[in-house]
């Protein structure tokens, strides 16, 4: 409550410049309004850790990552999505603090990967789906990062789905521009492993990036922030040379502090990154994959499903072993 007087005492002062010439939309900055990251209270990580308070494992997870602030993801189990994200933004707004959403469910996700196959069941599914989630946003600061892997999926694809995935996308932004002015959107542009960035620039441009506030990069994968910040200044540089425009980035750092050995499926040997902050060589670095989140039936996850916590490759994940 106190966020909202803070907020309505503010607006108050500021009519008289507001009526002068009001403020184009997504000019507020979430973070500012908000006093820190939030904790999700019913991440994976918080379901385990009450579930096994006696296991030797558990006091090192609950201090070095269940407690740390992270992304929810959204998708078809949620239930339904606008009174979900309704609900995680509501509580987050309560707290004062900066939820950050993943949107997942695209229709034919993971098309070429199959290891998170699944989403919607149509196009026209999928864009209903995303006009509840923004609704459920609503006027409240968040951030959201759209469709991570959506836009380096296009290897099996075929031009009509291509274009089909874009109108998609793009889609969705101009839905968050139209029911949230208080979120940045950030559209998922990969890795620096996945693409070179004179084609990641094309392909987000195409899918409407100049709607988005910004782009994401290394969501679920393990390179180095530096490695990501240079890629994503690459990007920006294509995005300058071809559009003529350029776009802030965020830096998924969850699982990337021993930088990566080239595999992204659940390997061994990673390590937890930089915890979320704004800053740190990009406007904002954030845990967007929970650590000890399987990445599929792979690796040291064999056996396990995409999104399943694994307590072990949580624990050795703190120490890098």
């Amino acid at each position: 409550m106190h966020r909202q007087i803070r907020a309505f005492m503010a607006a108050l002062c500021a009519l008289p410049l507001a009526l002068a010439a009001a403020p184009p939309a997504h000019a507020a900055d979430p973070a500012s309004m908000t006093s820190g990251f939030y904790v999700d209270p019913n991440s994976t990580v918080k379901q385990w850790v009450a579930a096994n308070p006696a296991d030797g494992r558990t006091p090192a997870i609950n201090a070095s990552i269940a407690n740390a602030p992270m992304a929810r993801w959204f998708g078809s189990w949620s239930g339904t999505i606008g009174t979900a994200t309704g609900a995680y933004v509501g509580a987050a707004d309560y707290w004062d603090k900066l939820p950050v959403l993943v949107a997942y469910n695209i229709y034919n996700r993971d098309y070429c990967g199959a290891h998170s196959a699944g989403g919607a069941a149509s196009p026209a599914a999928y864009a209903s789906w995303i006009a509840q989630f923004a609704g459920g946003v609503g006027q409240r600061p968040a951030v959201v990062v759209l469709e991570p892997d959506s836009l380096g999926d296009y290897a099996c694809m075929n031009q009509t789905q291509i274009r089909e995935r874009e109108a998609m996308i793009s889609g969705a932004l101009a839905e968050f521009n139209r029911q949230t002015v208080n979120t940045w959107v950030y559209l998922d542009a990969g890795n620096p492993g996945w693409g070179n960035a004179a084609t990641t620039a094309q392909r987000l441009h195409g899918a409407g990036l100049k709607q988005a506030h910004g782009f994401s990069v290394n969501i679920s994968n393990y390179y180095s922030t530096a490695e990501n910040t240079a890629f994503a200044h690459a990007i920006n540089a294509e995005l300058s040379a071809r559009y003529g425009y350029t776009r802030p980035f965020v830096v998924d750092t969850s699982r990337n502090g021993n930088g990566s050995n080239g595999q992204w499926c659940n390997p061994a040997g990673r390590r937890i990154g930089a915890p979320a902050q704004k800053g740190g060589g990009a406007e904002m670095l954030l845990w967007i994959k929970t650590p000890g989140e399987s990445d599929g039936n792979c690796g040291v996850g064999a056996g396990s499903s995409a999104g399943q916590f694994l307590p072990e490759v949580a624990y050795k994940m703190i120490y890098g072993y």
